[in-house]
């Protein structure tokens, strides 16, 4: 299957060419594309963006102003080719390997998204407040949509084309997460969770997630539950 990895990029040129490496390195059989959406970047990522853009399988769009996670994914999906699509974050806290994970599972399934769940493989370096916090947003989540997930906040999504792309999503930042899955499920789509790795950074590594997003992820939550 032709796979699209969707990175949405702000101020990481430390990370991006290691992670371009690692994507590398995971040998998809198929065809893939990785589309980078540069969110406004200060840091000089965009000097590195330039000198790759036209790099075989990858594809680069530059936006001029910060408008967060969610507005650069939105951006992803409309462009993407591929029949399945994965989201990854521009940092090291995901490891690529775990593709194959994703993609064996979601090919025995017909109307199916693959979740990378941490908590059900290994975990590293995760805040106490980053932890608890993630714990209480999959437990509302499997509340409020009678799920039984155990990572609802995972970077880690493989989404149908077709689907991701029918969806009306309204997310211009971190709150993308749950309002998506909340929209999947809605739609009838059984979520299977597969068992990844990950190793967590601080905020001083550039970690940009912060427990206010947590208020907005919980208000989504509760939002589409009811409304579309």
């Amino acid at each position: 299957m032709y796979l699209s990895i969707i990175i949405p990029i702000f101020n990481e040129k430390d990370t991006i060419l290691e992670l371009l490496n690692s994507i590398k390195r995971v040998g998809l059989k198929k065809e893939y594309e990785v589309l980078m959406i540069d969110d406004g970047s200060t840091d000089g990522t965009r000097d590195i963006l330039n000198k790759i853009k036209n790099e075989k399988n990858y594809k680069v769009i530059f936006k001029e102003k910060n408008s967060g996670k969610g507005e650069s994914l939105k951006l992803g999906f409309k462009k993407a080719i591929g029949e399945y699509i994965i989201v990854q974050d521009a940092d090291l806290e995901y490891n690529p390997k775990d593709y194959i994970k994703l993609l064996e599972e979601v090919s025995k399934h017909k109307k199916t998204v693959v979740y990378g769940s941490r908590f059900m493989g290994s975990y590293k370096d995760m805040s106490s407040l980053h932890y608890f916090g993630n714990q209480l947003l999959t437990q509302i989540t499997n509340i409020l949509y009678g799920v039984k997930l155990t990572d609802m906040e995972t970077c880690y999504k493989l989404f149908p084309r077709e689907l991701i792309q029918r969806l009306k999503l309204r997310a211009s930042r971190f709150e993308f997460e749950p309002e998506v899955t909340a929209k999947i499920i809605k739609k009838g789509y059984k979520i299977i969770e597969v068992p990844i790795s990950y190793a967590g950074r601080s905020h001083s590594e550039g970690k940009k997630i912060t427990w206010k997003d947590g208020f907005s992820a919980v208000f989504s939550l509760v939002k589409y539950r009811f409304v579309d």
